[in-house]
């Protein structure tokens, strides 16, 4: 029914609630404005003023950057309930500002708004009427009204029978390029993850289309609602395969007013590390394999070497004799404390100067008659402060107990890995120490953190110099403060005067402590820049693509285990993938996670689906895809070719939509010919998906969606990967190909 055919009191009646909704966010943001520049103004203040000033200037900015990222479509239902009360439901919540902060949009996370996503005509969980508002900016343009109580003979003029044509219209709608919020038009399975409690591990296993990943943002978004005190202070981490996937998901959570989420891919998660180069898939599976962690702390345990055969240190004219019998008991005393490597060298350094010392100490002090050592302890210190002076000391503890680096171990390993390796795995992997890190990587340099750790003690140093400093500082400032106090009291009557000055009330160190500058990042910006930050929760999409070594990695980022893991194990395409549920969580949890199923792929057309689903079947007979909720009537293509350039060129002509976005999925040694004959193209690692065509592989394909999609050359590809590429469109699809076509992939 189109706009036209609406009551004008209807459509009047939420368009004066939408212009009075927009009327107290606009003086909400002004006053939020106000507020968070008035607090910054406010300069140096006392400890417990500047700790509320803090807080309530994150808190504000916070407020204010969900207010301006969910501006459009603030409102878009409505639930009118049996009782005759109604609610408009919304992306965030607001109230009025009078005594009772009478709610005015309820949060669509709030337990009140839960009917709006559940409610039937079997079980209207006490609604009367469900209204979705279709708005453009401010601006009301649809409602599709769905009466709940089959009694009701109240029409509106608008009703939606099936109650699917907000659904069918958002599948249905063109590309942008960026995933939407699905807000709107959460289904009851998803609402059901999106709200379960928030414990432990939950795995979400779906087919292409279903939902899984759109679900996961809104149950991080959900989180934050319901345990915003938590997760506020140890931010929520989302795990992405690669860049184009992030950029692609990136709107969805300020999108719902959310903005304090960290995303991530895994080559990413190493502070300062920036995964540029990429493995072969020999390499990558190398790299991944659980056994890496062993051969990590063997390298480690090398790097703690024994003197071949003897180390002399000369010291007050004697030479002191260092062999591998005295070190090796030195080492085996420093492994049983079970410290890190770094940390563990400050031991190693006692019991080697514990060493030197007992051999000076009976050079020069044993008794030639009887055999007893005539120097007291304060000679013994001596004798040991002495030698902790002695640079050929430290040149030997550095020979022998090196304090290592993650970055240069794992560089020097994978540059000569033979001996830890077979020659095959060996080969793999070796690389130059110049090259640039690549994501399987970053696994390996945080197990490398972990086995090192920090050698701490200069930079301790250095901070309690500084504090020293400070602290000396703030002295002379209170000390000029007492002399001018003593001055103005000079030939004064009443110098027992109550009036106090600064060094009456504080002392230097709590005065130098209100001169430390505040850290006002948000908890999601100081967590990117700690490897040791413990998330609230984390959320990992494409998990099944995961290494054992990557699992390492989060698990250590996890340590309550609260995560929500998505994915679907008949898409799994990298070699060091896990693939197994079962397999990636027994080592952490072992059956203490749950499990559940998205059935419904509300993306991909059956027409294409059961085209894709004949390539899974060819290996695995017993496969069965989601069911698609929709037909476009419109059968996919494939073609034959011998010129593939031209005939992807008018591919593309042929396929790109007048809106939306057409995705060429091909090989990536054939990206350059193919890009040469393409206009506005855009391609590499990070490609900007809103341009109207995009050229990628199957693994950057992972999770986007496009109106239309090209499959170029699919014998190139493996099962797991052809998959995936076939079922990214939400319209039309086409398959060019020059060699024979894989089975499965049937050319009719």
């Amino acid at each position: 029914m189109s706009n036209s055919e609406f009551p004008d009191d209807e459509m009047r009646g939420e368009q004066e609630f939408i212009d009075g909704l927009y009327a107290r966010v606009d003086a909400l943001r002004g006053d939020t404005e106000a507020s968070v520049a008035d607090a910054l103004a406010q300069g140096n203040t006392p400890m417990q003023a500047r700790l509320e000033r803090d807080i309530l200037v994150a808190e504000r900015s916070g407020l204010l950057a969900a207010l301006n990222a969910v501006d459009g479509s603030l409102c878009f239902g409505r639930i009118d309930l049996a009782s005759g009360v109604t609610h408009r439901i919304g992306r965030v919540g607001l109230r009025t500002e009078d005594a009772a902060r009478t709610p005015i949009l309820i949060d669509w996370r709030a337990d009140v708004a839960r009917p709006f996503y559940l409610a039937t005509g079997h079980t209207p969980m006490g609604l009367r009427r469900r209204r979705h508002i279709s708005t453009s900016g401010r601006t009301v343009t649809a409602l599709h009204d769905e009466f709940l109580d089959l009694g009701d003979r109240q029409r509106t003029g608008h009703e939606d029978p099936s109650g699917d044509a907000v659904l069918l219209a958002a599948l249905n709608s063109a590309r942008t390029g960026r995933m939407g919020d699905i807000v709107q038009t959460i289904q009851a399975e998803q609402d059901e993850i999106i709200r379960a409690p928030h414990r432990g591990v939950l795995v979400v296993e779906g087919g292409p289309g279903t939902g899984k990943t759109a679900v996961a943002l809104h149950r991080a978004a959900y989180l934050l609602y319901e345990h915003r005190e938590l997760l506020a202070k140890r931010a929520v981490l989302i795990v992405g395969p690669n860049p184009a996937f992030l950029g692609y998901i990136g709107e969805v959570l300020p999108s719902l007013g959310e903005t304090g989420v960290l995303l991530a891919t895994v080559g990413e998660l190493f502070p300062g590390v920036r995964a540029t180069a990429t493995d072969t898939p020999e390499a990558a599976a190398v790299k991944g394999r659980a056994d890496m962690a062993e051969v990590l702390a063997a390298v480690v345990r090398d790097r703690q070497t024994l003197p071949d055969p003897v180390i002399a240190i000369e010291h007050d004219r004697e030479i002191l004799m260092l062999d591998d019998g005295l070190v090796s008991v030195a080492r085996e005393r420093t492994r049983e404390a079970k410290l890190p490597h770094n940390a563990a060298r400050e031991y190693f350094e006692g019991h080697i100067l514990n060493t030197l010392t007992d051999m000076v100490a009976e050079r020069i002090g044993t008794d030639p008659y009887d055999g007893t050592n005539l120097l007291d302890p304060s000679d013994i210190t001596q004798i040991r402060d002495e030698l902790a002076e002695n640079p050929e000391v430290w040149s030997a503890i550095d020979q022998l107990w090196p304090v290592l680096s993650p970055r240069h171990l794992v560089a020097d390993f994978l540059a000569e890995p033979e001996g830890y390796l077979s020659d095959a795995d060996a080969a793999a992997i070796r690389r130059p120490v110049t090259r640039a890190w690549t994501v399987a990587d970053v696994p390996l340099l945080d197990e490398a953190a972990e086995l090192l750790g920090d050698d701490d003690r200069a930079a301790r140093l250095r901070a309690e110099r500084e504090r020293e400093t400070q602290v000396a500082y703030a002295q002379g400032v209170l000390d000029v403060s007492y002399a001018s106090r003593t001055y103005e009291f000079d030939d004064k009557e009443d110098e027992d005067s109550e009036v106090l000055s600064a060094h009456d009330i504080i002392d230097a160190e709590r005065f130098a402590e209100r001169q430390e500058e505040d850290d006002h990042r948000s908890a999601a910006e100081r967590a990117a820049a700690d490897r040791t930050w413990a998330f609230g929760h984390i959320i990992v999409d494409e998990a099944q693509e995961l290494s054992p070594m990557a699992w390492r990695l989060l698990m250590r980022r996890s340590p309550t285990r609260s995560m929500t893991l998505v994915g679907d194990p008949a898409q799994t395409a990298e070699a060091a993938g896990v693939g197994s549920w079962a397999d990636i969580l027994r080592p952490y949890v072992e059956d203490r996670w749950e499990h559940t199923r998205l059935g419904v792929n509300y993306r991909t057309p059956a027409e294409i689906m059961e085209l894709a689903a004949g390539v899974v079947r060819a290996e695995n007979p017993d496969f069965e895809p989601p069911s698609s909720v929709r037909s476009t009537g419109v059968r996919p293509w494939i073609r034959a070719t011998d010129d593939l350039p031209g005939a992807v060129a008018k591919a593309v002509a042929e396929l790109t939509p007048a809106e939306g976005r057409l995705a060429v999925i091909a090989p990536r040694d054939l990206h350059r010919r193919l890009a040469a004959n393409l206009d506005g193209v855009t391609a590499g690692a990070e490609p900007d998906l809103t341009r109207s065509v995009v050229l990628l592989d199957p693994r950057q394909a992972k999770g986007l969606e496009f109106d239309s999609v090209l499959v170029v050359e699919p014998a190139h590809y493996g099962t797991s990967d052809l998959y995936v590429a076939l079922t990214r469109a939400t319209q039309r699809l086409g398959v060019l190909h020059t060699a024979p076509l894989p089975e499965g992939l049937d050319p009719a």
